[in-house]
């Protein structure tokens, strides 16, 4: 039995499939991550040619075979051609996306990615803040909204707030000069780099990209998240690749 349905949602990622089809995978509204195929997508004249490409984001038909679901239409809302111009912006874009890709899953509420990851790309295509702070908010957003948001509220231990300022690693979350013994992977914390974590954890996604930083906070907020994505998602992105060789 054939199902058809409408889904909202942002291509991620699109592979050549046979001569001529594309695989897309796209995050959606209704349904989570899922894959779909656009048949003919490759064909010069396609009706599917614009809609297959990453960042694209609109409304796609689909309908359901035995094993997979296939394109019939789509409505693009927007597809940032703004991002495209920029190799830098592209290579951050593909990381967003490929990041996106490896942490969610199908028939899942993927809603509050779906929303980061359209305001993080409409975010590098205005450029007001830096691409490197842009991607530090993605980055600790998208594990706070998966589950794992780091302790830099309180001591771990002890729950004081008072001059906690190491982070430990091991277990996850800031620690006090009292509870830092056995603590492990330590690093020290600015005030300031707290407080900017604090706030991109706390603060809905339509509002996360409206400051910028000192270069010494933006320069701890890499120092950070590096060893904490590294922690916490042991994949080799092959965006980031090129983005470090930029």
């Amino acid at each position: 039995m054939v199902t058809q349905s409408t889904v909202t949602g942002m291509v991620l990622a699109a592979m050549p499939v046979g001569d001529y089809d594309k695989r897309l995978v796209i995050l959606t509204k209704e349904k989570g991550k899922i894959t779909a195929f656009a048949k003919g997508a490759r064909k010069p004249n396609s009706a599917l040619l614009a809609c297959s490409q990453p960042f694209v984001f609109g409304e796609f038909s689909l309908y359901a075979g035995r094993s997979s679901y296939s394109i019939t239409n789509a409505e693009i809302s927007n597809y940032f051609p703004e991002i495209k111009e920029d190799l830098e912006a592209v290579s951050y874009g593909c990381y967003f996306c490929e990041l996106v890709e490896h942490v969610t899953r199908e028939n899942n509420d993927e809603m509050e990615v779906l929303k980061l990851l359209y305001q993080t790309l409409r975010a590098l295509g205005k450029a007001s803040i830096p691409n490197k702070l842009i991607r530090y908010i993605f980055e600790l957003k998208i594990m706070s909204i998966n589950g794992y948001t780091p302790q830099v509220f309180e001591c771990v231990s002890c729950g004081t707030t008072e001059n906690v300022h190491l982070f430990s690693f091991l277990k996850g979350g800031l620690v006090c000069q009292n509870c830092k013994q056995g603590a492990g992977d330590l690093i020290g914390m600015d005030g300031s780099t707290l407080y900017t974590m604090q706030f991109i954890i706390l603060t809905p996604v339509e509002k996360l990209y409206t400051f910028a930083v000192s270069d010494q906070v933006l320069k701890e907020l890499k120092r950070f998240m590096d060893r904490y994505m590294k922690r916490m998602v042991d994949t080799r992105f092959k965006s980031l690749e090129i983005l470090e060789m930029l």
